[in-house]
């Protein structure tokens, strides 16, 4: 069983109140007779079943699941307070509407009337049965399910090759220029694989810099991981022509790889660090 809340309110609040007189509306009476004490809403009972918040509507209103987590009859009034599932998706009223006899509210008009009600529905298998499953996860490297993002850790993604060392020690240094430090996969030995080193480096990082000199794959593959995962990218390249052609709509920082030109790299990412952190 569930409850059914349809008011009109901010769901987000965490809070709402409806009349008494509106609880057990389209509630079937041998439902109805199991949460009544002494004719009065037993609200303990109710406060045990899960919840679906809802607006009036058939549309593109938005649907919440979750808890009452306190409830109490105040006059004609029942106040109460719940928590929203935060591993349950929105969903949108059309949704509920489309499957409507599943979670037995067969009546149109019930969908335009504030009111609360008690389904002999199991939600959470209407849900399990009817919502997309989450998005796979990836096989070839692991992300933990909650990002732990260290807000003074930069990455660097290049070419390990002997001419991008100092490339590497002037990035390191607009890094510490802007309260950072940077780090390279070949600096940690942490897993077995390194490509789950590289991932877990993004996965960290504040900010991630990816060298394209060179139309390196490996660099390539990690902007990409680095993009997905929703990190500050800067790109970086001594070629406009090194930089993908799916991401030469982005700015990049380009520069030559002699003693002028990294000085000038280190100075221009500085700057973009800089931004980014708001400094």
């Amino acid at each position: 069983m569930f409850n059914l809340i349809m008011l009109n309110i901010d769901w987000t609040s965490g809070k709402g109140s409806i009349p008494i007189d509106r609880i057990f509306e389209y509630t079937e009476d041998h439902i109805k007779d199991l949460f009544l004490d002494n004719g009065r809403p037993s609200l303990d009972r109710l406060r045990a079943l899960p919840c679906l918040f809802m607006e009036e509507g058939t549309g593109d209103e938005t649907v919440y699941v979750g808890q009452l987590i306190r409830a109490r009859i105040v006059g004609g009034e029942v106040s109460f307070g719940f928590s929203l599932d935060a591993d349950v998706p929105p969903l949108q009223n059309g949704f509920i509407y489309e499957r409507q006899l599943e979670v037995d509210m067969p009546r149109d008009f019930e969908f335009s009337r504030n009111h609360w009600a008690v389904k002999d529905v199991d939600l959470y298998r209407f849900l399990l049965n009817s919502v997309r499953p989450r998005r796979q996860r990836p096989t070839i490297f692991q992300i933990s399910e909650h990002e732990s993002i260290e807000p003074t850790l930069a990455s660097a993604m290049m070419p390990f090759a002997a001419e991008f060392s100092d490339v590497y020690t002037s990035i390191q240094q607009a890094a510490t220029n802007a309260g950072l430090r940077c780090r390279r996969a070949d600096d940690i030995w942490e897993n077995a694989a390194i490509i789950q080193d590289v991932v877990a480096l993004i996965d960290r990082s504040r900010v991630v810099i990816c060298d394209c000199s060179g139309r390196n794959p490996n660099v390539f593959y990690e902007a990409g991981i680095a993009h997905t995962l929703g990190r500050e990218v800067i790109l970086i390249a001594q070629s406009e022509y090194d930089i993908p052609f799916d991401l030469r709509h982005l700015r990049f920082v380009k520069y030559h790889n002699n003693t002028e030109g990294r000085e000038a790299l280190a100075t221009a990412l500085t700057g973009r660090i800089q931004t980014i952190l708001g400094h």
